[in-house]
Order: C-alpha cells, then structure tokens, then sequence
C-alpha cells in the first residue's frame, strides 16, 4: 500500500547513468514516502523511458527528463523549482546509484518536519564496503566545512541523503553559478548555514555497491576534487568577509547556532 501523499516534503532523486539500481532505488523510495519525484539528468542508458513507464502506472511518481547532462546541482535545482512551483516546502534528497537507505526516509522528514527552519543531514555510517580513500578524503573536506560555517554543527559535508528547505536552497543557488556538479552537496550546507538554516545530523548507513552488485559511480578523483578545492577557496574568501557577523550570531546564539 502506498504510503499517504505528503503536501509539502517529496522525495526527489537526480540520476545519470545509473542502470537499472535505479528503479530499485525507486522502488525503495516510493515503498516509503509519497511522492517521489526523480529528474533524470541527460541519461542515455534508456532508463528514462523505463522510469517514465513506471510513473505512468503509479500517481505517486514523477520523472523529469533532461535533455543533456548538467550535473547533480543542476538536476536538483530543477526539481526543486518544479516542486516549489507546486507548493512543496522541503524535499529530502538521496542518490539513485543504491547508497542511501531508503527505509529511513520517514525519520528524515519527521525530523524537518518537527523544525522545518533546518536542514536534516545524514551522518554516513560505513562499513567495509567504503573505499578507504573516500572516507579519509572527506575528512578534509568535513573539517573545511566546520570552520567555514564557525561550528555550526554539520556532522558531513558530502553525504547526499538530507531534507532541504526548497525556498532556501533556490536562493543560494540562484545567487551564484556554482553547486552544479560535485560541489552541490557541500556548498549547499555551507551556504544554508550562513543564510540561518540550523543542521540536524541524524546518523545513516552508506552502502557501496559493488559493480557485481550493480554500483555505477562517475566519482573521479582528480577531477572532482580539484572541483572541491575550488569550491573550499571561494568559500573560505566568502567566510572571511563573513566572519564578523557569523561572530555576532553565534555570541547570540542566533540561527544557525541556536539551540
């Protein structure tokens, strides 16, 4: 049984090139929350046609097409203008590749929606299936992102799977061309933070699949973290002239750094 249609939280996942995990993804999705939108970002791999197949029997899934690859950021901040056009106030984002559990969908938005002025964040949980490299990488990237938001409490920085609020998230990224591509997901909380948005961690397990499990990852390590570099420079130039006001809000314990 579906579960009952959610007026202001959906669920919405970008997907490029994963092959059919992501009609499982989807499936685990729609098993847990109404609806789920998906934005297919310039895939070629006709899973478009198949998902499209899908939501023709199912009224609690939607699946926009792009034509051309832009990138995860772009994917999202398509749907989520699409979804604000119809009145949705959060969306809970999660990768269509099979690492992020859907079963904890309905804590993550029960969360947002007990304090929909926050971001809720998963805190990666890993097992032996985490390249070691990953996860030593994104320390770095953790700790950068700590102190660009003065210790706002972002548990990580690059786990995808997190209840965004759709107003907030379009207005940073309308502000500025960047959180495209790889950089999204940690701009996005950095960003959110500054404009007030307090994070909520709540701890998640992150799968990896392996590619006889059917896991597809278009993570490249030189290419994406030199994008990282990058994004950390801007942020931290960003955050410097920031720095006094964040100092003020924090001494006030005002958003983010409230309570």
């Amino acid at each position: 049984m579906s579960p009952a249609p959610s007026a202001s939280h959906l669920v919405l996942i970008p997907s490029y090139n994963t092959g059919p995990q992501v009609y499982a993804t989807v499936k685990a999705a729609r098993a847990q929350w109404n609806p789920v939108w998906v934005v297919t970002d310039g895939s070629t791999d006709g899973t478009p046609a198949g998902l499209q197949a899908m939501a023709a029997a199912d009224p609690g899934l939607r699946v926009i097409v792009l034509p051309a690859n832009g990138g995860k950021g772009a994917a999202v901040l398509h749907g989520l203008e699409a979804a604000r056009a119809e009145g949705f106030t959060h969306a809970l984002t999660m990768d269509s590749d099979g690492q992020h559990p859907a079963d904890l969908i309905p804590p993550f938005m029960q969360a947002s929606q007990r304090r929909p002025d926050t971001m809720v964040l998963g805190r990666p949980v890993f097992d032996a299936s985490a390249p070691l490299l990953r996860v030593r990488g994104r320390r770095v990237s953790n700790w950068w992102t700590n102190l660009e938001t003065l210790g706002a409490g972002v548990g990580d920085s690059l786990y995808g799977f997190r209840v965004y609020p759709i107003e907030g998230l379009i207005a940073v990224m309308r502000g500025q061309p960047w959180m495209r591509r790889f950089d999204f997901d940690t701009e996005a909380v950095v960003r959110l933070a500054w404009r007030g948005a307090k994070p909520v961690n709540l701890d998640a397990p992150v799968k990896y699949l392996s590619a006889e499990e059917g896991g597809v990852s278009h993570f490249r390590y030189g290419r994406d973290n030199v994008l990282l570099s990058w994004m950390h420079t801007r942020l931290m130039i960003e955050f410097v002239l920031r720095l006094p006001g964040l100092l003020w809000r924090k001494a006030r314990r005002l958003p983010p750094f409230q309570p």
